[in-house]
């Protein structure tokens, strides 16, 4: 999860456009490459060694690596969503404590990955559409809706936005679900959704602990556990853990201490 770099426009609807925040001088600097210390696979290739990583090495130059851990695990009865709260800019830390979960209406919520900008834009634009759509029908919009509105935004504008977003929540049709809208637009239901950086370091932990039927004080038992390892092996997801528990009698938010997390050095 990180500030962008540059500004860009989208296929959004013209009344409401779309600004992406605006970095300046500290993009600017780029590494000096320097030569290799011993006879390795720089020097095997020619090629001097960059200064950058390999998660860096392929970005654009006014592009910026993301960190992000978000999880979303449904139960009977609900969902428990949650998210660490590191956003940053390229190594630099810009917010410790963000929220990465945002409410879409009653009972449906999103967790945002990628640029900060282009999904806090992307969530606003969709809980703009549900408010609507529950007055003009009458009833409670569903999550499959809400995804598939999300999935619209990103794949019309994949070639603009950078983001990443689990939708989950209630309703009446479904119950607890959850969808995962990855980079370029695709909207697949889950069993559990998992996303962000951090997410490669806990899918072996996912596999071996998750199974259908979790009881709520075990979703949420482990969507904390799995962020927490997350945190502790991805240096670009860290902070605190914020979760919500949403169910049909309403949603319960809770975080937990960056001291006070179940796993950690």
């Amino acid at each position: 999860f990180f500030f962008h770099g540059h500004r860009r426009s989208t296929k959004l609807p013209a009344r409401c456009g779309v600004s992406v925040a605006t970095m300046s001088g500290a993009l600017s600097h780029q590494h000096q490459p320097y030569e290799a210390m011993d006879h390795g696979i720089g020097q095997a290739h020619g090629q001097a060694h960059t200064g950058k990583s390999a998660e860096t090495s392929n970005l654009r130059p006014t592009e910026l690596s993301s960190g992000t851990t978000i999880l979303a695990i449904p139960f009977p009865g609900g969902v428990v969503m949650g998210a660490d709260s590191r956003v940053s800019t390229g190594t630099y830390v810009a917010n410790r404590t963000s929220d990465k979960i945002a409410q879409l209406h009653d009972t449906i919520w999103c967790c945002r990955s990628g640029s900060a900008s282009d999904t806090q834009a992307l969530t606003d634009y969709v809980k703009h559409y549900l408010g609507q759509l529950a007055v003009e029908t009458g009833r409670s919009p569903t999550v499959k809706v809400a995804a598939h509105l999300m999935r619209k935004l990103c794949y019309e504008n994949k070639d603009n936005l950078l983001a990443g977003v689990i939708v989950g929540g209630w309703d009446a049709v479904d119950g607890g679900s959850v969808y995962n809208i990855p980079l370029g637009g695709s909207c697949i239901k889950m069993p559990f959704a998992v996303g962000g950086s951090g997410s490669t370091f806990i899918y072996g932990l996912l596999d071996s602990e998750f199974r259908p039927g979790m009881s709520r004080e075990e979703a949420h038992d482990l969507v904390k556990l799995a962020i927490s390892h997350a945190m502790a092996r991805d240096g670009s997801s860290g902070g605190i853990i914020r979760t919500v528990v949403v169910t049909e009698e309403g949603n319960a938010r809770e975080y937990v201490p960056g001291d006070q997390l179940p796993f950690g050095p």
